[in-house]
């Protein structure tokens, strides 16, 4: 290898260690849930840039294990005891609740969470029709709801996925 090949493999090294260091201009969200209608639901969400999704990383412990429905909602009120102040889910363009990924759904509409016998869950998923800004369109200021049941992707208006057992509000971070 000559001295201009290592030079160079040495400025490029360089370089990339230089901006996987840098901190990101690119505004990130989180959430911390707090348990609500009598749950022990605890846990973390947080919101980047993908880019046109939003990229939602999710640790919530103490579920019962199984499926739970997890959206975000129109309020960032969570101080109802039963997280009812946190209103129904975000839906800016009123559309009909659904899948996350395909057909007709609300901008609020994520993938179920699914926790294991510890009552465990993680989930990282991307999603569009979210922005991580604050008025009409964007999640900031809004909730994060975890439900006790299941998301069936059909039922109307919200997925038939039961009471909400942690509510945590969108922030910047």
């Amino acid at each position: 290898m000559t001295t201009r090949n290592i030079l160079m493999t040495l400025s490029g090294t360089v370089l990339l260690a230089a901006c996987a260091s840098a901190p990101s201009s690119a505004p990130v969200a989180e959430a911390k849930l707090e348990a609500r209608s009598g749950s022990a639901v605890t846990g973390t969400v947080t919101f980047s840039p993908a880019g046109d999704k939003v990229l939602v990383s999710a640790r919530v412990s103490g579920l019962t294990p199984g499926q739970h429905g997890f959206h975000v909602h129109e309020s960032g009120d969570c101080g109802a005891a039963d997280a009812s102040s946190a209103k129904g889910h975000f839906n800016p363009a009123n559309r009909s609740h659904g899948y996350y990924e395909s057909g007709e759904h609300h901008a609020g509409d994520m993938p179920n969470l699914v926790a294991d016998a510890a009552g465990n869950a993680n989930v990282v998923a991307e999603v569009a029709q979210m922005s991580l800004t604050a008025g009409p369109g964007g999640i900031i200021g809004r909730s994060i709801v975890v439900h006790a049941d299941p998301d069936d992707y059909q039922s109307q208006p919200a997925g038939n996925s039961g009471k909400r057992v942690a509510c945590g509000t969108i922030l910047l971070r």
